[in-house]
């Protein structure tokens, strides 16, 4: 009985952390916003700045929060960026400003992605922090 009971919880245990890891949640903009987090901390790196960029820019666009949560709600990451795909392409075409600069999606998506690896790059060393070290000669 004991042992029906331990492979009881931990099988409950399984089956509600492994539900819906790669979709969106629909229910509320917070649990949305959570899901999408932990979706794009699982995606390759080449596609977690284009998944980033679909999911606000859909955000952007739908701005009431029952449009938004039906568009994202239950959607994969491939269908997330496909929708923000169509709805840069739109917005271009509509002439919205941000998006005059750039002539297709991929140019804005490389333009984001070197603007991250030039973060990354440009942090410099501060000639202080030296002094400052916890490792201690003995």
């Amino acid at each position: 009985m004991r042992i029906f009971s331990i492979i009881f919880i931990s099988t409950a245990l399984l089956l509600t952390t492994g539900c819906g890891g790669n979709e969106v949640s629909g229910r509320s903009f917070k649990s949305s916003l959570k899901s999408a987090n932990i979706i794009k901390s699982r995606l390759p790196q080449n596609l977690r700045i284009p998944f980033k960029l679909s999911y606000w820019t859909i955000r952007d666009y739908y701005r009431s929060n029952k449009e938004f949560l039906d568009i994202v709600g239950g959607k994969n990451p491939e269908e997330i960026i496909e929708a923000g795909k169509k709805i840069f392409l739109s917005r271009k075409a509509d002439g919205f400003a941000e998006y005059q600069q750039y002539s297709t999606w991929g140019e804005m998506i490389s333009k984001y992605q070197q603007d991250r690896r030039d973060q990354t790059i440009k942090r410099k060393h501060d000639p202080r922090d030296s002094g400052n070290s916890v490792i201690y000669n003995l």
